[in-house]
């Protein structure tokens, strides 16, 4: 469980095969094997670490649903830790499971996101949504996707500052929003 509150903003190292080494220093602090790491938003395990380095297996079903398949080494990368059940909860509720993998329509500051129109109802004026792993408020809900107000510190501090038009970004949406869905699905027609 992860808050979308970036902590440290790595960078891609390798890829090779299966295997993704990002270079970090801040979410190594208290680094153990087997640890969750959100990157880009999407969950991932440690596997190996050194001083300044950390390495993840990513599964093919992984790299096909989310942006990491994309990446090259020196690209910027979002990274957090999971949340502690002592630790302030300074986003919203994120799980690091990428539900789709959106498109740049105008970049920071005035995010524009373009994304699969079968998720968009689950996306709401004033509520979250995670985008590349940062916990974001939506300003405007549209038809085929979202718009955010991005302030500078959050373009400074993640991989926003780096986005372009045309660019894929990993989106998560409100999990629940989906809950609720399913738990209402058998009291709602479908009129």
């Amino acid at each position: 469980m992860f808050t979308g509150i970036v902590e440290e903003l790595g960078t891609i190292k390798s890829i090779e095969g299966s295997k993704v080494r990002i270079g970090a220093t801040k979410v190594l602090e208290d680094v153990q094997m087997g640890a969750s790491t959100a990157v880009n938003g999407c969950c991932l395990t440690v596997v190996a670490w050194g001083d300044d380095w950390w390495e993840a297996d990513v599964s093919d079903e992984t790299f096909a649903r989310t942006n990491l398949g994309a990446l090259s080494p020196g690209d910027p990368v979002n990274l957090e830790r999971p949340v502690r059940l002592m630790d302030r909860l300074g986003g919203h509720v994120v799980q690091g499971h990428v539900d789709a993998v959106g498109t740049i329509v105008n970049p920071a500051p005035d995010l524009r996101v373009s994304m699969d129109t079968a998720l968009t109802r689950y996306v709401v004026e004033k509520g979250s949504i995670t985008v590349d792993g940062i916990s974001l408020t939506v300003v405007d809900a549209l038809d085929d996707g979202f718009t955010c107000a991005i302030i500078p510190h959050t373009e400074d501090v993640t991989t926003l500052a780096h986005k372009k038009v045309g660019d894929s970004v990993n989106l998560e949406v409100d999990m629940m929003a989906k809950y609720a869905e399913k738990l209402l699905a058998g009291h709602l027609s479908n009129d």
